[in-house]
């Protein structure tokens, strides 16, 4: 017959020792907690007995650190966004369109269009001015005629042919202005006075106070129109082409400046070179009948734009001159 050794109880530290062994087990084998989107897996091996909570709090550090690191890097700020390169290109574009505007070659071109501009609309509004009065002339020069008559029908070639004239001499003078050669004899400019006179009186005289049945001043001033505009356009045409012809393109315009001469006894006295030209310039235009024969200073600063006191010595100049 056997006889069985009692189990020793256990003790405390032994209880004490298999928990641990337990709970070693555990963590070991417990499944890792997966990493959320956005969150930053922590760095190193995971430390035993951390829970889901410690490690989403690991990665938030982490994360923090390296967002720290990178936002003291500037480069970011030194990109230009697409607005700022917008405005970069547009004031480079504006910085070189205003370069390119002071060059000389530049000015003249845009001189040169904006003449070629006017030269057309004063030539076309002429050509209309002298097509309004057309009626006027075919009226006056029918004189009654039955209407279809070879009269009546002749009247309204009147008009164009003295158009056709005097588009002739005033196409001469624009163009040969616009080359820088103005045409102002005093023949020309009488023609164009003669037709425009001719043109205007016939064109006013059957609508004239004690002429007209039923005079009224509407009537009148619908027929004198047209040769009114004629004559502006004919009188301002030269004096416009004549200042585009006196442009400075190289920007070195202004007024003369004062010059003054060692002998006060000269005819041109208180000159210098500058105001001799100025005088032998001040002859040819009284000359081709753009200045009067004794013009005054005034007259003759706004023509050669100079300066007042260069002005009156061509002035005094031109009074001592035989």
């Amino acid at each position: 017959m056997s006889t069985t050794s009692p189990v020793p109880e256990p003790t405390p530290e032994d209880i004490s020792r298999g928990l641990a062994e337990i709970e070693r087990h555990l963590s070991a084998s417990a499944p890792t907690a997966p990493v959320l989107r956005g969150e930053v897996e922590p760095a190193g091996e995971p430390v035993s007995g951390e829970t889901r909570r410690v490690q989403r709090l690991r990665a938030e550090v982490a994360e923090a650190h390296q967002l720290a690191r990178l936002q003291d890097d500037d480069a970011p700020l030194m990109v230009d966004t697409p607005k700022v390169r917008k405005r970069r290109k547009a004031a480079n574009e504006a910085a070189r369109l205003h370069a390119l505007a002071q060059d000389p070659a530049m000015r003249a071109w845009q001189a040169a269009r904006m003449r070629r501009v006017l030269v057309t609309a004063g030539m076309v509004s002429l050509a209309l001015a002298l097509g309004w009065s057309t009626a006027g002339v075919q009226s006056f020069a029918a004189d009654g005629a039955p209407q279809w008559s070879p009269g009546w029908l002749f009247a309204w070639f009147v008009e164009p042919f003295m158009s056709l004239a005097l588009l002739v001499v005033v196409g001469a003078r624009a163009y040969l202005g616009t080359r820088g050669t103005p045409l102002n004899h005093p023949k020309l400019v009488r023609i164009e006075y003669l037709f425009l006179g001719l043109t205007l009186g016939m064109n006013a005289w059957p609508h004239l106070p004690g002429v007209a049945d039923d005079f009224t001043v509407s009537r009148l001033v619908l027929h004198v129109l047209g040769p009114i505009v004629a004559v502006a356009v004919v009188t301002a045409l030269p004096i416009i082409l004549a200042a585009f012809s006196d442009l400075d393109h190289a920007g070195r315009g202004g007024l003369t400046g004062l010059t003054y001469g060692a002998n006060a006894d000269d005819p041109v006295r208180e000159t210098g070179p500058d105001v001799t030209a100025l005088v032998e310039r001040a002859r040819t235009l009284i000359a081709t009948g753009e200045l009067p024969p004794h013009p005054s200073a005034y007259r003759l600063q706004r023509s050669l734009r100079c300066g007042m006191d260069d002005a009156r010595a061509v002035r005094d100049a031109l009074a001592d001159l035989p």
